[in-house]
């Protein structure tokens, strides 16, 4: 019996392989027996699983389950409480002030037909209180008169007063200018006089720079600073301003002693 799982093109196949031979061999046999074999596997593996699920459900057929007693419930239990009755709301009723006695404080108007009013007595007003009509006869006012409170006295303190800033930056503008004491002639002689020109004898050269510094209000300069090309020319010329002994006379501005700015240009022709 052909298996049906094996081609007849499988078939033709393995008899053209084995045309010739021994078809009694084992490969030949094993070749169009495969169909088969895999049929039989496949049942019996679906077979086997089937049994395998089938057996926990026959045992707990056949098996009876002990009855686990229910234990009473323990704890808080609720019960249902009955709630009150709504009461009725209460109705408030308006506290009326009582009647005490008035007097009519409006300035009365002058008319043609005035009726005159009897003026009420000072003991009369004293035991009633201001209002539209005069209404005696009802106990008197009582006037409270609020109670005394001792307010404390809250202590400013002082406020230290603020320094006042002193600009002690070099004024621009100034009314008297700074100059040297002697004039400023004596002060351009004697640096003529201290400039070391060695180093710039035979150059032939026209050395120019200007020096600026500060005149201090003590009359001492600070911060000297030349601005030429030449920095060895600078240089020099920084060093003898330094040097030069005397004292200047500072700027004033609104009459007092000031820091300012002073420029002195230096020239010299070296053959």
């Amino acid at each position: 019996m052909k298996n049906f799982l094996t081609s007849d093109q499988d078939f033709r196949f393995n008899e053209i392989l084995f045309e010739n031979r021994n078809k009694n061999y084992g490969a030949y046999v094993l070749r169009n027996q495969e169909g088969l074999i895999l049929q039989k596997s496949l049942l019996i593996g679906v077979a086997f699983f089937a049994a395998m699920a089938i057996t926990p459900l026959l045992i707990n057929s056949f098996s009876t389950k002990e009855a686990i007693p229910t234990e009473a419930p323990t704890g808080h239990v609720l019960k249902r409480v009955d709630q009150a009755p709504e009461k009725t709301p209460e109705v408030v009723k308006p506290i009326v002030p009582p009647k005490v006695n008035t007097y009519d404080s409006r300035l009365a108007i002058p008319t043609k037909n005035a009726v005159e009013v009897k003026p009420l007595t000072k003991a009369e007003k004293t035991d009633a209180v201001p209002g539209i009509s005069t209404d005696l006869g009802n106990p008197p006012a009582t006037v409270i008169s609020p109670p005394n409170v001792d307010v404390p006295t809250v202590k400013v303190p002082d406020v230290a007063a603020v320094p006042k800033t002193v600009d002690n930056s070099p004024a621009i503008i100034v009314d008297v200018e700074a100059s040297f004491n002697g004039g400023i002639n004596s002060f351009r002689n004697k640096v003529v006089n201290n400039f070391n020109t060695g180093d710039f004898e035979g150059s032939g050269e026209m050395m120019r720079t200007t020096v600026s510094f500060i005149v201090e209000k003590d009359g001492t300069i600070s911060n000297i600073k030349a601005s030429g090309s030449n920095s060895q020319f600078n240089f020099e010329a920084e060093k003898t301003i330094r040097n030069i002994k005397g004292k200047w006379i500072p700027a004033k501005l609104n009459g007092e002693n000031v820091r300012s700015y002073f420029k002195f240009p230096i020239s010299m022709q070296f053959e």
